[in-house]
């Protein structure tokens, strides 16, 4: 008999909006109440909404001041505790790791988390010209999990390097570098890797692109899969043009029985983690390996009392290839088997940092199809940086909720100084080629001193840029000129 106080998950709900018409779909503040009740009624008790003590929203790239105070009101909680969070595709995990401490503790036993974005309408309505509306949310939250902090350096920021989509595929080619392969042979791993996601997302009820698409398709740019950064075509970035929306209800075992909510509905969370990396990527000792996945992934499982080969299902964040590959890396999580439940973020869908919740909800439809089985969903934030992991089981946890947050112990992992204005000879340690329509726009690229430090630089070149998408450029020596322009020795 589990402790009254321990949390489990009692309602689910993903809501995915279709619509031709921009102006005909729900923006994401009402898409938010819609999924909400959805969850409710999934745990067969759609009056426990009224309820509710705490309302929690996933911050997204919608204008709201403060969204949470609308749906609380919408749902009939004018008075329940209104909680947000920053930026960051780890924080869905985060606000489950703290609102199941919460519930154990007894200081809350029925909170909602919930969250939307409406990218699919927004990008619809920007070909046309419109904009949509917006409603007008007040107040402030009653408080905030987790802190917003710039992850951007200021010798990345001196390079306009300040985006995922440059970042992570910085990443992506130190990963093949590290593994000693060929571009080739490079390209067509992490195209099958990606083609596997795509066949979960087909048989995923709620994914956004359920069609499956092969590798090759994956792999080979064109006009519907456009190059963005090398190696990566359109088909190997998050899909975040999408109208979805999710929200899970979280209760005390006692307000589940009192609100008589089936059994068979409850999902327990086992233990959590957190914990970040270097923040800014220009600190970190290397750019293929994550020491907060590795300690904080092994250490969830450690609580847990279960091994990778104990997992049943296993949803890893999967903005882009190389987030998943450091993630196997670190966690030894073997290839070949899956490692999503939704199909990712390019083919389950992409609602930017409220992604996870998806992972989560499909994870909690499976366990209740099959209640001895047990999941991990993984999650991340910033450029590999915010990290949060989850265990989850349709069978009470031999101990209540674990969680353990091992930051000190990732802090203590080396680090590198870096510097912004380099005049001198350096080693290329990875880069990336952007592209802007066809064409190779800038290569952006991690260098080392020889004294260890880090700096960036940038090429503008267009023979050096198309050789950087044919030819291994890592471990190559270069001269920066003192103003962050690259020449290849």
């Amino acid at each position: 008999m589990p402790d009254p106080n321990t949390p489990v998950i009692v309602g689910i709900h993903q809501l995915l909006q279709r619509v031709d018409d921009p102006l005909a779909g729900a923006e994401p503040v009402d898409m938010m109440v819609s999924a909400a009740r959805g969850a409710a009624a999934d745990a067969g008790n759609e009056a426990l909404v009224t309820g509710i003590e705490s309302v929690r929203v996933i911050r997204g790239v919608w204008r709201y001041k403060q969204p949470a105070s609308y749906v609380a009101a919408k749902l009939g909680v004018p008075g329940a505790e209104t909680v947000g969070t920053p930026f960051g595709g780890n924080m869905v995990q985060s606000v489950v790791n703290e609102t199941a401490m919460e519930i154990l503790a007894g200081r809350k036993s029925l909170v909602l988390i919930t969250g939307a974005e409406n990218g699919n309408s927004q990008a619809k309505a920007r070909k046309l010209g419109i904009e949509l509306p917006v409603t007008e949310t007040h107040g402030t939250y009653t408080r905030m999990i987790g802190e917003d902090k710039s992850m951007s350096s200021e010798p990345e920021l001196a390079r306009n390097i300040r985006a995922p989509i440059q970042i992570y595929p910085i990443f992506e080619n130190a990963l093949r570098y590290e593994r000693g392969e060929s571009i080739e042979d490079h390209v067509r791993r992490i195209s099958a890797l990606w083609a596997s996601f795509s066949e979960v997302a087909g048989n995923n009820p709620h994914a956004w692109l359920r069609d499956p698409v092969d590798d090759v398709t994956i792999r080979t740019p064109g006009p519907a899969n456009r190059m963005v950064s090398f190696p990566y075509p359109k088909l190997m970035n998050s899909n975040n043009a999408v109208d979805m929306a999710a929200a899970l209800v979280m209760c005390s075992v006692a307000k589940a029985r009192e609100l008589g909510i089936d059994e068979e509905k409850w999902i327990y969370p086992w233990a959590g983690t957190d914990a970040h990396d270097h923040f800014m990527v220009s600190d970190r000792d290397n750019l293929h390996t994550s020491p907060a996945i590795r300690i904080a992934g092994r250490r969830v499982l450690e609580l847990a009392g279960r091994s990778v080969d104990d997992l049943d299902f296993i949803d890893v964040y999967s903005c882009f290839p190389s987030a998943v590959q450091v993630a196997m890396n670190e966690m030894a999580l073997p290839e070949g088997r899956p490692l999503t439940v939704t199909g990712g973020l390019t083919f389950g869908g992409g609602p930017l940092n409220n992604y996870v919740m998806h992972s989560i909800a499909r994870t909690v439809e499976l366990l209740r199809a099959s209640r001895s089985s047990v999941g991990l969903v993984t999650a991340n934030g910033g450029y590999l940086t915010k990290h949060a992991f989850g265990v989850y089981a349709g069978e009470p946890p031999a101990r209540p909720f674990q969680h353990a947050n091992v930051q000190e112990e990732v802090d203590a992992t080396p680090s590198r100084h870096s510097v912004i204005d380099h005049d001198g000879e350096v080693t290329i340690e990875s880069y990336t080629v952007m592209y802007g329509g066809e064409s190779p726009a800038i290569g952006h690229a991690a260098c080392l001193l020889p004294d260890g430090r880090r700096t960036w630089a940038n090429t503008e070149d267009r023979d050096v840029m198309v050789a950087m998408t044919t030819e291994e450029f890592c471990g190559r020596r270069a001269r920066i000129d003192g103003k962050g322009n690259l020449t290849v020795l």
